[in-house]
């Protein structure tokens, strides 16, 4: 008898969107499925592995969950993926479902199409995509450049591109969903939810499925059910990056193969014990509008709490709460991984977060 595929869901979607919030709900509720989590990072620190094996859930311990820090996958599939698929499906124990949490700058295009590798495409499907939107930030105007001042500029500087790469990537990543989840809903009136909703439909042509979220919650057997077989369907969820490399090779001009991310850069600040978080947190606001900064994460240590702090901040918005005891031995410390676009002042932002202590 042939041995069934192991499903494996992709979830994707931009810096801050909540992928990792509502991967912990899913373990938080994954009906006794043995689950294996990899989890890309942009940037050294690995805050979304560590928030996770702190949840408490069975599916959240350490041989469950494998970083890959590497750099953003869709450029580390041959390197970094691959090979730790075939490390996990050599194990005695086979996960019944895997999860795969993309980076907030990573194209899911390259990730789904590895699983037509050989050694991989005879044992495992992917089950789903599901592409994250941060309702808020779209509703804010995040992801939408104002074209007729592009056009004009355009209209001088032919090498400049049409679209940013913010929003590229964003209008990359609902190209390849099968699910899209509009997350943080609750940030918003029923008017501004059904603007995102109109927002997000006109920027691609595929129509997947689209169903909103409040705090990532989101139904375990919606998320891990979809049985779309994606992996089969990508040549119909070709990013800006393929679409341009076939016009080019078409048209006989010269060009790069090679897709990269050096747009954007990360950074992470250490920094000493944190005795006031809310007030740190209140002044990081000023620092992250100051510096133009995507995303700032990380964990602080406040004195005389036996527990760490978490910090999620995306844009102004920050959030922060206590998630799991510092353990016996473990070296209590505040760091922050800090997120932006190319050419960032390291030194002047580290100044500044650290002054906010």
């Amino acid at each position: 008898m042939l041995q069934q595929k192991i499903p494996a869901t992709v979830i994707t979607g931009f810096l801050g969107a909540g992928k990792t919030t509502i991967i912990r709900n899913m373990l938080m509720n994954a009906g006794g499925k043995k689950i294996a989590l990899i989890i890309n990072e942009f940037g050294d620190l690995g805050v979304d592995g560590e928030v996770l094996k702190g949840c408490g859930a069975e599916n959240c311990s350490e041989d469950d969950i494998i970083e890959l820090t590497n750099g953003c996958i869709c450029c580390t599939v041959a390197d970094d993926f691959v090979p730790t698929m075939q490390k996990l499906l050599e194990r005695d124990v086979k996960p019944d479902h895997i999860v795969i949490e993309t980076s907030g700058l990573a194209l899911p295009q390259p990730l789904v199409a590895a699983f037509n590798w050989p050694d991989i495409r005879t044992r495992v499907t992917v089950d789903g995509v599901v592409t994250v939107v941060d309702s808020a930030a779209v509703a804010a105007g995040r992801f939408a450049d104002d074209h007729d001042r592009l056009e004009a500029q355009r209209a001088e500087d032919d090498s400049l591109d049409h679209e940013s790469p913010i929003e590229e990537l964003f209008e990359d990543q609902l190209t390849c969903a099968d699910l899209i989840v509009l997350n943080k809903t609750d940030l918003l009136d029923d008017e501004g939810v059904a603007r995102v909703k109109a927002e997000v439909s006109t920027r691609i042509a595929r129509k997947p499925a689209l169903i909103e979220a409040q705090n990532g919650e989101v139904p375990a057997l919606v998320l891990l059910g979809l049985g779309a077989g994606s992996e089969a369907d990508i040549g119909n969820r070709k990013s800006h990056h393929e679409l341009e490399h076939e016009a080019l090779h078409a048209s006989g001009e010269p060009h790069d193969h090679h897709h990269d991310h050096d747009e954007f850069e990360s950074f992470v600040v250490a920094l000493g014990p944190v005795a006031d978080p809310q007030g740190f947190t209140d002044r990081l606001k000023a620092v992250i509008e100051a510096h133009d900064i995507l995303r700032l994460k990380g964990f602080l240590d406040v004195p005389e709490k036996r527990m760490r702090l978490v910090v999620q901040a995306v844009g102004s918005r920050i959030d922060s709460y206590f998630d799991r005891p510092w353990a016996q031995g473990e070296v209590r410390e505040s760091r922050l991984v800090v997120i932006g676009l190319h050419d960032l002042d390291q030194q002047a932002i580290a100044v500044a977060i650290k002054a906010a202590v």
